[in-house]
Parts: structure tokens; C-alpha cells; sequence
């Protein structure tokens, strides 16, 4: 694994408008709405890593998933990707673009919703390459849709069927060599297999894992099950309402959790004990992100909040190893 980051972001945030129709503000003179979606995240990636991140719905993951894919434009910050700034090559010129979207390739949470009900497997996994390699011959498109099948497990003949034809872990696998078609180097991973069947799963997690180790693969993998983050991440990001508020090595994380929320989530995981279950329901709900609190957005529902708490926003700090963003961590 390189030393060197593929991907640096500092100061993310990403807010979408929610007003109402601006005759509907003016006869209830009602002000302008936003939702803060991603709020200041910094991190970086190395290349060859798995950086996993979790939180409960609606926290800001697949923002920010979106963002690292060029699908959105961010509010504010930077996005460096290979030593370039995403969104300016993105808004530069359709050459230097599609090269760099190459190579930034992502997979979405639902097979089926994702791939054309219309088209064949075929013209599915070749359609980035009639994009991004249209000197191709149809013979040479057709080689490489079958070699790139058969590397995901599945037969080069599945290619004249239709997604319809195939199960929800097949059409996962169709997904990841569409995403592989044109090689590239980062990929992002949004719910890859919460779709899937447990057993189905492991197959889908085992072949991620495989094509890493085999073309020096970067995943960022967003999750909700921590038992699938804890077997394929070498680190771990925990966001709370847009924010990143503990970042760690993955068994750091899981031994030695830090931040309240990060142990709240943890303790909620069902333990495989004899006697009484030992499990913990997370307390609270998330809040309204229209009106997020003040200060830490985590103190309504933390049991260690202080008045500090309620006042200013903690800032993401590096402590022992770790980043963390809580004032009552030492460091």
C-alpha cells in the first residue's frame, strides 16, 4: 500500500436548498431553507486501501460518496484526486473529464435499479468502453466484456441475457464489471451488498476483496453493517448529521472506540453470548437537519455532554492515532 494519497479532501460541505416556491415565501413570508447534507469533512486515501464509512441514515454518506464521484458540485472545500482538483478538471474540457472520470468508478447500493431493464449484459459492461475506448472493434469489445465477466464470476454467455435473468448477487457482480470496464483506480462503494442476501453477501465482499488485491483497488465502502465493515476496511470513518466525528484504523476503532457516538453504534451490535442478550439500543433520534442543534449536533442524545457541548462545534483532531472530533476526548 503507497504512502502517497490518492485522494485528499479538506473542508467538504455540501448544502441543497429545500425553500418553498418563492411566491408560496412571500405571501408567508417565510425565509429560505437549507439542509446542510456534509459539513467540513477533511480525509485522505491512500492508494490500495479500503476506508469505510458508517453512520445511521441520513448522515451525509452517500453525499458525500456523490461528491467524491464528481455527481455533485461541493458548496465549499476541495476535492484533490491523483494530485488534480476534481471539480476543476470536471468543469475544465470533455477530454481532460473523461479521463479523469476513468478513473473514479462507483457501484450502487441497488443492482437492479442501477443497470438498463432494456439492454442486454452486453451493452451494459460496454458501454464505458464505447466511451472511453471507441476505437474499439466490436470483436475486441465483445472479448473484453467476456473476460471481464468471467473475472466476476459469471459466464461470458450471461452476456446476451437481461438483468431480469439473474439474481440480485449476479446482478451485483454485473455491476462490478461495468465499474471495472475502464480499469479504474478508485472506486466508491455505496451499500454495495445491503440488497444481497447474508450468504450472497460474503460471495460479493470475497470477489471486492479479490479484484483489490489483483489491480491495487481503492475502495471507499459505505455501509450500515458493521460486521461487513469490520472484514473488509482498513479504516474506519463515523459520521454523524454531515459530519466526520471519529476516524480510526478498524480494529482501533472496534476495541477501542472513542467518541460517544462510535460507541453507541457499537453497543447496539447484537453479541453472540450465552444468556441474556447484552445489546444496547442507540438512544434518541437523529435531528432534524433543517434546524441541526447547536455546538455538538451529538449532545441532545450523548450521555457526556457539558455545557461546552451546547455551545461551540468540535473540531476534528488527531489524538493518539486517531482523529476525533469531541471535546471531552483528552489529547
Amino acid at each position: 500500500m503507497s504512502a502517497t494519497p490518492l485522494l485528499q479532501v479538506q473542508g467538504l460541505s455540501k448544502r441543497f436548498e429545500v425553500s418553498a416556491p418563492w411566491l408560496q415565501r412571500v405571501i408567508n413570508r417565510e425565509p429560505r431553507q437549507w439542509v446542510h447534507a456534509v459539513s467540513d469533512v477533511s480525509l485522505q486515501m491512500v492508494r490500495g486501501e479500503t476506508l469505510a464509512l458508517v453512520g445511521e441514515s441520513g448522515c451525509g454518506k452517500s453525499t458525500l460518496a456523490r461528491l467524491l464521484v464528481g455527481l455533485y458540485a461541493p458548496t465549499q472545500g476541495r476535492i484533490a484526486f491523483g494530485g488534480q482538483d476534481l471539480h476543476q478538471v470536471l468543469a475544465s474540457g470533455a477530454q481532460e473529464a473523461q479521463a479523469l472520470r476513468r478513473r473514479i468508478q462507483m457501484i450502487f447500493q441497488d443492482p437492479y435499479a442501477s443497470l438498463n431493464p432494456r439492454w442486454r449484459v452486453h451493452d451494459i459492461v460496454a458501454e464505458p468502453l464505447r466511451v472511453h475506448q471507441p476505437g474499439l472493434s466490436p470483436q475486441d469489445q465483445a472479448d473484453q466484456v467476456h473476460a471481464l465477466l468471467a473475472s466476476v464470476g459469471l459466464n461470458p454467455k450471461d452476456a446476451a441475457k437481461y438483468p431480469h435473468q439473474f439474481s440480485g448477487g449476479q446482478r451485483q457482480r454485473i455491476s462490478i464489471a461495468r465499474a471495472l470496464a475502464v480499469s479504474p483506480e478508485f472506486l466508491v462503494c455505496d451499500e454495495p451488498t445491503s440488497a444481497l442476501d447474508v450468504s450472497v453477501q460474503a460471495q460479493v465482499l470475497n470477489l471486492m476483496q479479490d479484484l483489490q488485491t489483483q489491480r491495487g483497488l481503492t475502495y471507499l465502502f459505505i455501509s450500515h453493517n458493521l460486521a461487513v465493515v469490520r472484514h473488509v476496511s482498513d479504516r474506519v470513518g463515523v459520521m454523524y448529521l454531515g459530519r466526520v466525528v471519529e476516524l480510526a484504523p478498524t480494529q482501533q476503532l472496534f476495541e477501542q472506540p472513542q467518541h460517544p457516538y462510535t460507541r453507541m453504534l457499537l453497543a447496539a451490535i447484537p453479541k453472540m453470548k450465552k444468556g441474556p442478550q447484552t445489546r444496547v439500543p442507540i438512544q434518541g433520534e437523529v435531528p432534524n437537519p433543517l434546524s441541526p442543534p447547536s455546538g455538538c449536533a451529538f449532545h441532545p442524545r450523548c450521555p457526556q455532554a457539558t455545557a461546552v457541548c451546547k455551545e461551540q462545534t468540535p473540531v476534528l483532531r488527531s489524538v493518539q492515532g486517531i482523529e476525533i472530533a469531541c471535546h471531552h476526548t483528552p489529547g
